[in-house]
This record gives C-alpha cells, structure tokens and sequence, in this order.
C-alpha cells in the first residue's frame, strides 16, 4: 500500500510538472495577411501570421493548417529559437497545389516534442491564381529582419523546389537520350566490327531499331499525327536494343572472342 501511494505521488508530481511545462508557453495571433475569416490564397502565395508570445524557456514556435482535423500539405516556416520573456513571432505557410480547403490553424511550440498552444478558426481556399489587391503590411519585414534565421523566403522555397523538380526531369530526358543512341550506335559498331555468329547477333537489335525508325517515317508519311510521341518510341526501342547488345557483349567477354592476343 505505501509502495502504490508513493508511485501515486511520482505520478502526481510528473504530471505537475507536464501541465506546469504547458501552461509555461502561451501564443496569441494578433493578426494575418491576407487579413479576414474567409481567404483565398493562390498556390504560390504565402499566408503570414504575427504572433504574440510568453515563454520562460527558450522555445520554437510553427503553424500548421488543417482542415476537418487533417493536416493539409504545405510548406511551413523552420523556426528560431525564441529567447525567454515575451515578444512577437513571425510564422507562415504556402501550399504545394491548388484545390486545398483549411478550416483551422494550429500554432505549436515546444523543442523536442512540440505542442499546439494555440488555435486560429477560419475559411481558406486554395486557387492557381489570386489576385493580391493589397501590398504586405510592415511588420511582415520587420519580424523576418529579426529573426533572421527564420530561414530563406518562401517564394524562394517555392521555386527551388519547383527547379529541384525540373533538374530531376531533365536528368532523366538526358539519360533516356543517351539511351536511345547507344541503342543506335551499338549495333552498327557490332555489325562493322564483329565477324561470324556475333554479327548475325548484332543484326537482330539492328534490325528491330531500324524497323521501328522504317515505321515511324512511313506512318508520318501518310499521317503526320500518327507518332506524336516517336522520340519516346525511339527510346524505348533503343532501351531494349542498348540491353541486348550489352547481353552480347558480355556472352563475348566470357568466350574469349576479341580478347587482345
């Protein structure tokens, strides 16, 4: 008995100190822009909220929307770390698509296990294109200014991403072009080079390559709209070739054919 009232105690004291921990930070919104309950927000626009704190640690502070109690994807502010005391805040968010609704804003502060402080009722709407009739209001710069390691403008974030995105889809049009020729160099290589079966091999992705090249042009010949996609017909045929030809290369390094004497 006096073993589960000491564990009773701990228990007691612990979620003392919890609720102590909670009640140490309080967050206030004072304002956002765009201003107003009903808002619609362009993708590649960004929401803003100014924020009133009190803290006696040094915390970290987001805002995150959600919409019918489901976080919504978009991109957040990485935070500093606000000293101890009281001050403003300058946390944001944009989105990564149009088509989104948000219905609330949850701020969190904390470190390591965050918590939401407080709660911001409103209707969001996300479009491809808002206009903004209105120019940002001051304390936007002025709170970005001090903290400066809040981390680099979201429209910055916005097209880096978008930039990310497109080198990704440029290395792999690259790649798939590279492809495609060796699928079209190769066998001519093994058809001048090798001598006997080898080239009989070679001539088989030889001959499916120019079969494909031989169709594209008749078809476009008497329907110009009958290979709108002949670059990816050429690279997917020169995948195929460019894997057969590495097979009968490697067939030929293990027989010993080529091999300098």
């Amino acid at each position: 008995m006096h073993r589960l009232m000491s564990a009773l105690f701990v228990l007691a004291v612990c979620a003392g100190r919890v609720d102590a921990t909670h009640a140490a930070m309080t967050v206030e919104v004072l304002e956002t822009f765009p201003p107003g309950q009903e808002v619609t927000l362009g993708e590649s626009q960004v929401f803003y909220l100014r924020l009133a704190y009190n803290t006696d640690a040094p915390r970290r502070i987001w805002a995150r929307p959600y919409f019918e109690g489901r976080e919504v994807d978009a991109y957040s502010n990485p935070s500093p770390r606000y000293a101890q005391g009281s001050g403003e805040a300058l946390a944001w968010f944009s989105f990564t698509k149009a088509g989104l609704q948000v219905d609330e804003i949850r701020v969190s502060a904390g470190n390591s296990h965050p918590r939401v402080v407080a709660n911001h009722r409103l209707r969001m709407v996300v479009v491809d294109n808002a206009a903004v009739t209105t120019a940002e209001p001051a304390w936007i710069a002025r709170l970005r200014s001090q903290a400066g390691s809040v981390g680099p403008d979201p429209q910055a974030l916005a097209i880096a991403a978008d930039s990310a995105g497109d080198s990704i889809l440029g290395g792999f049009m690259l790649a798939m072009l590279l492809v495609g020729m060796l699928g079209l160099i190769a066998p001519a290589w093994a058809l001048w080079r090798w001598r006997g079966g080898w080239r009989v091999a070679a001539a088989i992705p030889a001959a499916l390559m120019a079969f494909v090249i031989l169709r594209i042009v008749i078809g476009v010949a008497f329907n110009p709209t009958s290979h709108n996609l002949w670059p990816f017909e050429i690279l997917l045929s020169g995948g195929l070739a460019s894997i057969l030809m590495l097979g009968l290369w490697l067939a030929r390094r293990l027989a010993g054919t080529g091999q300098p004497r």
